[in-house]
């Protein structure tokens, strides 16, 4: 399986990327093996994600969502937590 997240970061922003291993990834970002972007702003904390049979469909999805402004992130995540 193959997924596209976002957490938010320490300092309230939001980074997204994609992975086939969730808790792993998001361990990685905790522990500064992460992105170069999440390692000044840690901790980050899951706030959505969706899941795609292949890895193409992540990274586009990925690239779909780095395209939406703030508000349209403060929707997804906001979306996530009524979904539980």
């Amino acid at each position: 399986m193959n997924y596209t997240y976002m957490v938010k970061c320490k300092d309230n922003t939001y980074y997204t990327g994609w992975t086939t291993d969730l808790e792993r990834r998001i361990e990685a970002h905790n522990s500064g093996k992460g992105a170069k972007y999440t390692r000044g702003r840690r901790p980050v904390r899951l706030v959505y994600y969706e899941s795609f049979e292949t890895k193409e469909a992540a990274m586009r999805r990925e690239w779909e969502i780095k395209q939406l402004n703030r508000k349209e992130k403060e929707k997804l995540e906001a979306s996530q937590s009524r979904r539980g």
